[in-house]
């Protein structure tokens, strides 16, 4: 779940009574009111939400962001908070069980990266990241056959213009300062999830570990 302020807030599951399971609350978190199949696009069947440390939902301003697995890995977007809603297409892989998108973050309304990839299959690096340059109505594949595999977080680093990616998952961490055409592994260990404070400072949390981070460029 993410929320835009105190009191509303969005969260996703898998789809449910004929439509996607989209959630909202506006008495922060205390009710909550599922979105009308009407108000929604059509789902596939086997088309699912993982929620890969809740990372699969992206909030900036009024838009949202939401990325699905299985049997297809789409972006689901609204400009207005959930009110209407658009689906696009990625080319990430899709149709198993554990196959799809697993984490979505965007720099600005129209720089955004996509990540996820066969969660039975962790060290394939094809068809798992992505890019957008026009707020996700496109996507172009990120170093298709190097660089992270599975991966069920990615984020910008703040204050780099846009350039500089995180990606980790249960396989370890990667960096990159070039908007994913390359990357460099800095840990093999694994976590699950990761957020900045600021351009140095950041956390990580997997299994039974939550650890603070500095990022040195000497």
């Amino acid at each position: 779940m993410k929320f835009w302020n105190d009191d509303e807030g969005i969260a996703m599951g898998d789809p449910m009574g004929g439509c996607f399971s989209i959630i909202k609350t506006y008495d922060g978190g205390k009710t909550w009111g599922k979105l009308q199949c009407t108000e929604l696009p059509d789902f596939v069947p086997g088309e699912a939400a993982f929620a890969a440390s809740n990372s699969n939902i992206k909030i900036l301003g009024d838009q949202v962001w939401l990325v699905t697995g299985g049997a297809m890995a789409r972006v689901i977007y609204s400009n207005n908070r959930g009110s209407n809603w658009q689906i696009y297409n990625t080319p990430i892989i899709a149709g198993g069980e554990m196959t799809g998108l697993y984490a979505v973050d965007f720099y600005d309304k129209d720089l955004g990266v996509i990540i996820g990839g066969d969660w039975n299959k962790k060290e394939d690096q094809k068809y798992n990241k992505a890019i957008t340059h026009n707020g996700g109505k496109s996507w172009n594949l990120l170093a298709n056959g190097t660089g992270p595999g599975y991966s069920s977080d990615i984020i910008f680093i703040p204050d780099t213009n846009g350039q500089e990616l995180l990606a980790v998952g249960s396989p370890g961490i990667w960096w990159s300062g070039n908007q994913g055409k390359d990357w460099k592994q800095l840990s093999d260990k694994g976590f699950y999830t990761v957020k900045m404070i600021d351009s140095i400072n950041g956390y990580l949390a997997g299994n039974n570990r939550v650890s603070s981070f500095k990022i040195s460029r000497n």
